[in-house]
Protein backbone atom coordinates (compact mmCIF):
# COMPACT_ATOMS: atom_id res chain seq x y z
CA UNK A 1 0.00 0.00 0.00
CA UNK A 2 1.28 3.61 -0.96
CA UNK A 3 0.39 5.13 2.33
CA UNK A 4 -2.87 7.56 0.79
CA UNK A 5 -6.05 7.35 2.36
CA UNK A 6 -8.32 4.28 1.14
CA UNK A 7 -11.65 4.73 0.25
CA UNK A 8 -14.86 2.71 0.21
CA UNK A 9 -15.95 2.25 -3.66
CA UNK A 10 -17.88 -1.24 -3.23
CA UNK A 11 -20.91 -1.74 -1.08
CA UNK A 12 -23.00 -5.34 -1.09
CA UNK A 13 -25.85 -7.16 0.59
CA UNK A 14 -25.01 -10.69 1.35
CA UNK A 15 -28.58 -11.17 1.58
CA UNK A 16 -29.49 -10.88 -2.17
CA UNK A 17 -26.17 -10.14 -3.91
CA UNK A 18 -26.98 -6.62 -4.94
CA UNK A 19 -23.74 -4.76 -4.97
CA UNK A 20 -23.08 -0.79 -5.65
CA UNK A 21 -20.05 0.90 -6.95
CA UNK A 22 -19.43 4.41 -6.72
CA UNK A 23 -17.29 5.91 -4.11
CA UNK A 24 -18.81 6.31 -0.66
CA UNK A 25 -17.81 8.40 2.42
CA UNK A 26 -16.60 6.28 5.69
CA UNK A 27 -17.81 6.59 8.80
CA UNK A 28 -15.45 6.49 12.29
CA UNK A 29 -18.74 5.18 14.26
CA UNK A 30 -19.33 2.16 11.30
CA UNK A 31 -15.53 0.79 12.02
CA UNK A 32 -15.97 0.38 15.89
CA UNK A 33 -15.68 -3.23 17.12
CA UNK A 34 -18.50 -4.31 19.75
CA UNK A 35 -16.95 -3.70 22.85
CA UNK A 36 -16.65 0.29 21.79
CA UNK A 37 -19.88 -0.04 20.13
CA UNK A 38 -21.09 -1.36 23.70
CA UNK A 39 -19.25 1.06 25.63
CA UNK A 40 -20.45 4.26 23.31
CA UNK A 41 -24.21 3.05 23.07
CA UNK A 42 -24.09 2.37 27.36
CA UNK A 43 -22.80 6.07 27.37
CA UNK A 44 -25.37 7.87 25.34
CA UNK A 45 -28.37 5.32 26.70
CA UNK A 46 -27.41 6.58 30.23
CA UNK A 47 -27.27 9.97 29.20
CA UNK A 48 -23.17 10.46 30.24
CA UNK A 49 -23.34 8.96 33.39
CA UNK A 50 -20.18 7.23 34.02
CA UNK A 51 -20.93 5.25 37.26
CA UNK A 52 -23.97 3.69 34.70
CA UNK A 53 -21.17 2.74 32.42
CA UNK A 54 -18.94 1.68 34.76
CA UNK A 55 -21.46 -0.69 36.42
CA UNK A 56 -22.60 -2.21 32.57
CA UNK A 57 -19.15 -2.91 31.81
CA UNK A 58 -18.31 -4.28 35.58
CA UNK A 59 -15.45 -2.52 36.21
CA UNK A 60 -14.29 0.26 38.01
CA UNK A 61 -15.60 3.83 37.80
CA UNK A 62 -12.18 5.19 36.91
CA UNK A 63 -11.05 1.95 34.32
CA UNK A 64 -14.95 3.10 32.38
CA UNK A 65 -13.25 6.37 32.13
CA UNK A 66 -10.03 5.31 30.87
CA UNK A 67 -11.99 3.07 28.28
CA UNK A 68 -14.02 5.72 27.34
CA UNK A 69 -11.31 8.32 26.89
CA UNK A 70 -9.34 5.47 24.83
CA UNK A 71 -12.64 5.76 22.70
CA UNK A 72 -12.48 8.82 21.86
CA UNK A 73 -8.88 8.72 21.42
CA UNK A 74 -9.32 5.93 18.46
CA UNK A 75 -12.26 8.14 17.19
CA UNK A 76 -9.92 11.13 16.95
CA UNK A 77 -12.68 13.51 19.36
CA UNK A 78 -10.04 13.86 22.18
CA UNK A 79 -6.46 14.80 22.03
CA UNK A 80 -3.70 12.17 22.57
CA UNK A 81 -0.52 14.70 23.53
CA UNK A 82 -1.06 14.80 27.32
CA UNK A 83 2.12 14.20 28.17
CA UNK A 84 0.76 12.90 31.91
CA UNK A 85 -0.99 10.23 30.44
CA UNK A 86 0.90 6.75 30.47
CA UNK A 87 0.94 5.83 26.94
CA UNK A 88 -0.94 2.89 26.50
CA UNK A 89 -0.11 -0.76 25.40
CA UNK A 90 -1.07 -0.98 21.71
CA UNK A 91 -1.30 -4.29 19.67
CA UNK A 92 0.27 -3.12 16.77
CA UNK A 93 -0.71 -6.39 14.66
CA UNK A 94 -4.16 -5.41 15.74
CA UNK A 95 -4.03 -1.85 14.62
CA UNK A 96 -2.75 -2.85 11.13
CA UNK A 97 -5.55 -5.82 10.74
CA UNK A 98 -7.89 -2.88 11.35
CA UNK A 99 -6.21 -0.53 8.34
CA UNK A 100 -6.59 -3.52 5.81
CA UNK A 101 -9.97 -4.34 6.64
CA UNK A 102 -10.84 -0.45 6.15
CA UNK A 103 -11.83 -0.42 9.98
CA UNK A 104 -9.63 2.30 10.42
CA UNK A 105 -7.84 5.37 8.11
CA UNK A 106 -4.03 6.26 7.81
CA UNK A 107 -4.46 8.73 10.52
CA UNK A 108 -6.42 6.84 13.11
CA UNK A 109 -3.96 4.14 12.16
CA UNK A 110 -0.79 6.31 12.67
CA UNK A 111 -2.21 7.91 16.08
CA UNK A 112 -2.56 4.77 17.51
CA UNK A 113 0.98 3.69 16.24
CA UNK A 114 2.76 6.49 17.62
Amino acid sequence: MCGAELHVTRLGCESCGTELSGRFASCAYCSLDAQDQKILGTFLVSRGNMRELARELGVSYPTARQRFAELLQRLGLEDTGDAAAAPAEVDREAVLRKLAAGELDLDQATALLS
